[in-house]
């Protein structure tokens, strides 16, 4: 079976599959467009990014995987896997990078008046984000924020007070899976029109981690930008872990079994 499949129609946009993973194929501003239409709706929308280790923890985790391709916007963040989608035959238009859609969406909610909630990270951290952001966006309405530590029994009545707070956007940085989980498990409660797992924007935008030259961006090697900034913390990540995605690119290229495909997703509304 071909690992990228034919492309699974929602509403205007086009699905395709990579590596067990789907992904709409959109540039960043008809990403944007989505994104209008959502918060327009008023329901529940949940956002992820798929790059290399997305698509290898979705390989091992069947839950993620299920969550992931449920999601209402799926954006590529990673060249490896754009260029893999070229070679299956089933080519992304472009990288949408989540730090990148971070950064337009908080402009676009300053001049639209969105309300937008920033939940995760270390508590001086979000206060650089929040402080960052609000000199950049004087207009930006921060409807609420709270730092990513919290105990299970508390996990309720932090997405009952996101609620109350009546966000238009919310912005998640907490690691994966974990902030696919949270999202997904307390959907209905939350009902944020479009909720957003931002992984390691908050410190990049604070300046507490430096992201690559764009030259390395477009190269594929922002990978190994961040590697450099944290050798010991990063290793395993993409010298052992992360190595399995150019196993399942190579079993795909060469049509060899056993590499897991889900099924399409049926056909959902798209607000």
């Amino acid at each position: 079976m071909a690992t990228v499949m034919d492309a699974v129609t929602f509403g205007t946009e086009q699905r395709v599959e990579v590596l067990g993973c789907l992904i709409d194929n959109l540039t960043m501003e008809e990403t944007l467009h989505e994104v209008g239409k959502f918060i327009e709706s008023g329901r529940p929308h949940q956002h992820v990014v798929v790059n290399v280790d997305k698509i290898v923890k979705a390989h091992r985790d069947d839950k993620l995987r299920d969550i992931v391709n449920q999601c209402d916007l799926i954006n590529v963040d990673g060249m490896p896997v754009v260029w893999a989608s070229r070679l299956l035959g089933r080519g992304l238009k472009e990288r949408v990078a989540g730090i990148d859609l971070f950064e337009r969406l908080l402009e676009r909610a300053a001049n639209i008046g969105w309300r937008v909630y920033f939940l995760g990270a270390k508590e001086e951290v979000l206060t650089q984000v929040i402080e960052k952001a609000q000199a950049l966006h004087p207009s930006l309405a921060v409807c609420g924020f709270r730092n990513g530590y919290w105990s299970k029994s508390e996990e309720t009545e932090v997405a009952r007070n996101i609620a109350l707070a009546k966000p238009d956007i919310l912005f998640v940085a907490i690691s994966s899976p974990k902030k696919e989980e949270f999202l997904a498990r307390h959907r209905d409660l939350l009902r944020v029109p479009f909720a957003m797992g931002v992984g390691g924007s908050f410190d990049v935008f604070a300046g507490l981690t430096k992201r690559a030259p764009v030259w390395m961006q477009r190269s594929g090697l922002e990978w190994f930008y961040r590697f450099l900034q944290e050798p010991r913390r990063m290793f395993r990540r993409y010298f052992v872990d992360d190595l399995l995605f150019f196993w399942l690119l190579a079993k795909a290229l060469f049509g060899q079994p056993g590499v897991a495909t889900p099924a399409p997703q049926p056909e959902k509304a798209r607000s």
